[in-house]
């Protein structure tokens, strides 16, 4: 049998194994002239912390990536877990309503940035610093404005389902080394 791998088996094979990659869940916004919008992602990380920065990927059909592009500001807004069905409706699949509306969590409107999520695990306002393209998706850099740490735990997402993150019992966890 051979070892080579089709492109669409590589590519089949690649998402599949992204789903087994555990992460936060955000959803990222935007507005101003070029309007308001906001989309559910998994890949958001920092970039820095001196100076603070965020890069964050945003599927290149979606309206949030030229509108950021547009606006030169958003919000990362790090959903708790207890906000699944916000991260449901921004991903495009809302539980009910229609999809991408606001309406589905309480905003904060920031001067010259994006809408920030009220109840929200952590929330960042951005100027954007860099734009790049990668394959389906737009890769955004921002300048941090802005943190906020909120009260819940952060909402997480891995074998495509939405979870909260288990922390294992003192002394039954053996570090490399120390076991």
């Amino acid at each position: 049998m051979s070892h080579q791998v089709f492109a669409a088996d590589l590519r089949d094979q690649f998402e599949g194994a992204m789903h087994r990659v555990a992460s936060s869940v955000s959803v990222v916004t935007t507005d101003g002239d070029a309007g308001r919008f906001g989309v559910t992602v998994s890949a958001m990380t920092a970039v820095s912390s001196a100076p603070p920065m965020l890069l964050v990927c945003v599927p290149r059909d979606n309206p949030l990536a030229s509108a950021l592009l547009a606006n030169g500001a958003f919000a990362v807004n790090v959903l708790a877990a207890d906000q699944v069905e916000i991260a449901a409706c921004f991903s495009g699949k809302p539980l009910q309503g229609r999809p991408y509306e606001f309406r589905a969590g309480q905003w904060r409107e920031m001067p010259a940035t994006a809408p920030v999520l009220v109840g929200a695990a952590a929330s960042f306002t951005c100027t954007l610093l860099e734009a790049h393209e990668g394959g389906t998706h737009s890769i955004f850099i921002g300048a941090v404005g802005d943190a906020e740490i909120g009260a819940g735990e952060p909402l997480l997402y891995g074998n495509r389902l939405y979870g909260r993150h288990t922390v294992f019992e003192p002394g039954r966890v053996h570090l490399c080394g120390n076991a």
